[in-house]
């Protein structure tokens, strides 16, 4: 359990470093608002264009807020999915293969599968990988959530807030400069997400991570071949997330 919890640790701070190299490449603000401008025709038309009452497009306009997205560019886009002639997105998964056998997984939200499939095959051709089918590395990744809340919201010290957080099956939590950070199985995201909203504990950001159980080490040249795919698949638009076993 021990070791268990530690290498959840060592992923989470992965997934921070990871988080953030993806930021830099998003250099393009623009790229990352129209990620979010995505989640939030998703979340509009999933359950409605009140946030009260939408607890997933509550958590987006989190996410928004913290990548500094323009308050009217947030409204802009709740209307316009609101509107019934906006085409809602589906989301969809796909898996393969970067070169030397790391396991590569892809989320994407399109109004047009066809061109998706296409540019997703493309770039794992283009860069001398493998995509699979479904189900061909995905067992291979954890489905977990996670948040970032405000730790002067805190109104009990760590330890005990870790013991309250037992009940959601919580991996880990700890403190960093930007505030506290939960890891927890990916479908306890609405029991915890309730749970911070009923005790006035500031969201500050939310999600999803995918984090490998396994990891496969590289040579400097070897992960420089392997990041050429990367970089290809988040350059496309319908792309959401990418996750690989790559050792960081």
């Amino acid at each position: 359990m021990q070791a268990l919890k530690l290498n959840y640790l060592e992923m989470g701070r992965a997934f921070e470093f990871r988080k953030a190299r993806k930021m830099k490449r998003w250099s393009a603000m623009a790229k990352t608002f129209t990620r979010i401008g995505k989640d939030i025709v998703m979340a509009v038309k999933e359950g409605g264009p009140n946030p009260e009452t939408n607890s997933r497009l509550r958590a987006v306009i989190q996410n928004a807020k913290a990548a500094n997205m323009p308050k009217d560019n947030v409204e802009r886009a709740i209307k316009k999915a609101s509107d019934k002639d906006t085409a809602n997105y589906k989301e969809t998964l796909f898996e393969g293969y970067a070169p030397h056998g790391v396991a590569v997984v892809v989320e994407t939200a399109t109004d047009n599968n066809n061109r998706t499939v296409a540019n997703v095959r493309a770039a794992f051709n283009k860069c001398n990988g493998n995509m699979g089918t479904s189900g061909s590395v995905i067992f291979m990744f954890d489905h977990t959530c996670n948040f970032r809340i405000n730790e002067e919201s805190l109104q009990i010290d760590l330890e005990e807030f870790e013991l309250e957080m037992i009940e959601f099956d919580v991996e880990e939590v700890f403190k960093d400069e930007d505030g506290i950070m939960i890891y927890a199985p990916f479908e306890q995201f609405g029991g915890i997400q309730k749970y911070l909203e009923e005790n006035n504990l500031e969201i500050l950001s939310s999600g999803f991570e995918r984090i490998p159980t396994t990891t496969t080490k590289l040579t400097t040249e070897q992960q420089e071949e392997v990041e050429k795919l990367l970089e290809r698949l988040e350059e496309e638009d319908d792309v959401q997330n990418v996750y690989h076993s790559m050792e960081m």
